[in-house]
């Protein structure tokens, strides 16, 4: 199966579809991370910037620098609730504008499968970091298909739609992480799973969140007929545990690194 080409310049439906899963993982990743007080950090892919509000808010930093190669996600980046405490600009993970030894921590969220040439990104990231300081990130475990998409992704599958790959699948496990740190030299590698579970209001919530404008599944659906794309609702609403009044509610995972610039 072909993978598809993402492109993230949506940053509103991104925000509609990532955002809540993004801030019930954050806070879980930034815990098991157990980075200092005072601690400059890099926030490496930060998208809307929910990573850089979340450790604002958890993790007493002295001071958030965050980049992404999409102007639209840093536009809206600098326009949420990290603005002004968080410095964001556009730059790509593999040349950081950064001198070496700048970070106490290191960090990209649900980045780093993305990454066309992963292992020079990470060896930027090494090297932006100071020495004992933390580099790690999270991806969602795409491999497994638990991913927040996974469940459409699936159903998708099921009644016979062909579904593009999402790119860098193989390296969001444990195993591939692992490798690519290791790899680039990082010390006192660990790692763990991180599985987070939200509700949706009830179908519709569900179905215009999954449905963003940039994804290729989205595309797929807009490109069938009416009455296919009606079977299609009903084969994916029936594969979904439905709460009281409706409401839908199921679990992603993510896998997640952390490790040490050597000293």
């Amino acid at each position: 199966m072909a993978e598809a080409a993402l492109k993230f310049d949506d940053s509103a439906a991104y925000e509609r579809f990532m955002g809540r899963w993004s801030r019930a993982v954050a806070p879980v990743f930034l815990d098991w991370l157990g980075a200092p007080p005072r601690a400059s950090w890099l926030d490496v892919g930060c998208g809307t910037g929910i990573l850089a509000e979340t450790l604002l808010e958890l993790c007493a930093p002295a001071s958030v620098d965050a980049i992404d190669p999409a102007p639209a996600q840093v536009k809206a980046a600098k326009r949420g609730p990290a603005a002004g405490r968080a410095a964001f600009r556009v730059a790509d993970a593999r040349k950081l504008p950064f001198p070496d030894a700048s970070f106490d921590v290191v960090a990209s969220a649900l980045v780093i499968n993305f990454i066309p040439d992963r292992p020079p990104a990470l060896a930027e990231m090494r090297r932006v970091g100071r020495a004992g300081g933390l580099v790690a990130a999270y991806v969602w475990d795409f491999a497994a298909e638990l991913s927040p998409s996974g469940p459409l992704r699936r159903a998708m599958r099921r009644f016979g739609a062909e579904v593009p790959g999402i790119p860098g699948t193989e390296a969001s496990r444990l195993e591939a992480l692992r490798s690519l740190f290791q790899a680039t030299g990082l010390e006192q590698i660990e790692t763990r799973t991180i599985d987070v579970c939200l509700t949706y209001v009830d179908f519709r919530d569900f179905w215009q969140a999954q449905t963003p404008g940039y994804a290729p599944t989205t595309k797929i659906i807009a490109a069938m007929k009416d009455s296919e794309r009606m079977r299609l609702m009903r084969a994916v609403q029936s594969a979904l545990l439905s709460g009281p009044n409706g409401s839908i509610e199921y679990c992603a995972r993510a896998n997640a690194i952390k490790a040490r610039v050597p000293r």
